[in-house]
């Protein structure tokens, strides 16, 4: 006879940074032994914003020094990235360990044990296509030589994992002759932190500026990062969590992965070791098969917060489902266009790539639903001002955009996935993502109350709420909110616009789709 689905303990559900983050901070206030905790980007220097928080100092690195100088160990892995294919990124975990060492350096023989490292997945993409791809890799790593000569930075020094293809004449760092770089495909993409094996954090969120929002999204469009974090007291899951850190860099080297509770689900990859292939080895899929098996399962009303959809076996099983229950329905909330293209103007290809993909799977789901799909996109219930990025598509019906980074997904009342992964092919395949399943009634009712509700308008009716007709409510209001002055508008959800993705979009041949 099967269990009963488990309540958690304590659960808060927690939209944006600006809910997020006090959280965090008074688990470490209080943490008594370890702290355990991985994440894509985390920056040392990122305002406190809680008033525990500040009374103990202004920036992260004045709450670790507080933190280990209690006695707590403390043991962070930092993500890090192709310095070819993402060179911000690397160079921004060169800054936060720089600033860690700075850290460690002045820390009292009392205190508690700090260790820290970045992970970078040992993927790389095969013989043959590092071949091929090699005149692309040496125009982009000159490019960016010539961009930290210009400027007179220290190539090496602030983003080291280049050296092996550069080298310095006369203070001039140029590409080394017959170089053939190697390019890491995968990306630790995590978001999760464990408080002495008993109460567990996660979620989309990474740490930094940049991710600090508030549940008004009241700031400039490209300042907007709509973001979804959870925090609760369960210690199998806590574990869990601490297991899947503590043995990541051997469990994407080839090692075995332990085996986890249900309720705890993974995404992971291991490095093939030859061949000509550009993907690793998809070891752990437990988010994507998830996501399938609830899809098949869900009787009503499927809700999807992403920042992608990209992933066509998600799209297709979504298909077969709305074919065999024509009482089936779906909300589907995607920002408006990705980051990059919103707000920086981008035409690379993996951009364009993407938004193929995700039209594709868009206009396969409004053949299969037909009505009863909706698919909305959050705005700011003002006028494009001065302040904000002045690109064409960080503005649907004349309102900045909200740019949507959450992943949640609910499945009629009885079942809710929160965790770091998008519904693309990268997440559910290739990068490291870690999330949970909640099963319980009230858990589930928690999520949907707070995750729904963060957009709609004050005192809303039932009706957006009821599985039958939520999904219809909900492309109504949209309409309206469409036809009216932002100002006007009730809540933050205007119709997305499939249109611009499709003629932006570009179909890449012999690219696997994971990689975007």
């Amino acid at each position: 006879m099967a269990q009963p689905p488990k309540q958690l303990q304590d659960l808060e559900v927690l939209i944006t940074a600006q809910q997020a983050f006090p959280v965090l901070e008074a688990a470490f206030l209080d943490a008594q032994k370890t702290v355990v905790l991985g994440f894509r980007v985390f920056d040392p220097q990122t305002t406190l914003r809680s008033e525990r928080g500040r009374d103990i100092g202004k920036t992260w690195s004045d709450l670790l020094r507080h933190t280990l100088d209690r006695g707590v160990d403390v043991s962070i892995f930092i993500g890090d990235f192709d310095p070819i294919n993402a060179t911000d990124l690397h160079r921004g975990t060169t800054e936060s360990l720089k600033k860690l060492n700075a850290l460690a350096e002045t820390l009292a023989p009392h205190a508690g044990k700090f260790t820290f490292c970045a992970l970078l997945h040992p993927a790389k993409i095969g013989p043959v296509p590092r071949l091929i791809f090699a005149p692309v890799a040496r125009k982009k790593i000159r490019a960016i030589l010539r961009q930290a000569n210009h400027a007179g930075e220290d190539i090496l020094s602030t983003a080291p994992r280049l050296r092996p293809w550069v080298q310095m004449t006369d203070g001039i760092a140029r590409l080394r002759a017959g170089a053939i770089p190697h390019q890491h495909p995968v990306s630790h993409h995590h978001k999760l932190a464990v408080f002495d094996g008993m109460r567990l954090y996660i979620g989309g969120l990474d740490l930094n500026n940049r991710r600090y929002d508030n549940p008004q999204h009241d700031q400039a469009a490209q300042q907007t990062w709509h973001d979804v974090q959870l925090m609760f007291s369960d210690p199998e899951l806590a574990r869990a969590g601490q297991d899947y850190l503590l043995q990541l860099g051997d469990m994407v080297s080839g090692a075995e992965p332990p085996a986890a509770p249900k309720a705890f689900v993974r995404s992971l990859s291991q490095r093939r070791r030859a061949g000509a292939f550009i993907s690793p080895y998809s070891k752990l899929r437990e988010i994507r098969a998830a996501h399938l098996k609830h899809i098949a399962q869900a009787e009503k009303l499927i809700y999807l917060e992403t920042q992608f959809l990209r992933d066509r076996s998600i799209a297709r099983a979504l298909c077969r489902a709305a074919k065999s229950n024509p009482d089936l329905r779906l909300i589907v909330i995607l920002p408006g266009a990705p980051e990059d293209v919103a707000f920086r103007g981008s035409g690379a290809l993996e951009a364009r790539f993407g938004e193929s993909l995700q039209a594709r799977c868009i206009a396969m789901l409004r053949r299969a639903f037909g009505a009863r799909i909706f698919v909305g996109s959050p705005v700011q219930p003002r006028s494009m001002s001065d302040d904000d990025v002045n690109e064409d598509r960080a503005q649907l019906s004349g309102a900045p955009l909200v740019y949507v980074h959450a992943k949640v997904s609910v499945f009629d009342d009885t079942t809710a996935i929160v965790s770091s992964a998008n519904l693309n092919g990268r997440s559910l395949n290739w990068d490291s993502e870690a999330g949970v399943v909640l099963e319980h009634p009230q858990d589930v009712a928690q999520v949907r109350r707070l995750v729904l509700g963060h957009w709609l308008p004050e005192n809303s009716p039932d009706s957006f709420w009821d599985l039958g007709i939520a999904q219809q409510t909900w492309a109504e209001w949209a309409a309206e909110n469409e036809t009216c002055t932002p100002k006007d508008q009730r809540g933050f959800i205007v119709p997305y616009r499939l249109t611009p993705a499709r003629k932006f979009g570009r179909r890449v041949i012999g690219v696997p789709e994971p990689m975007v």
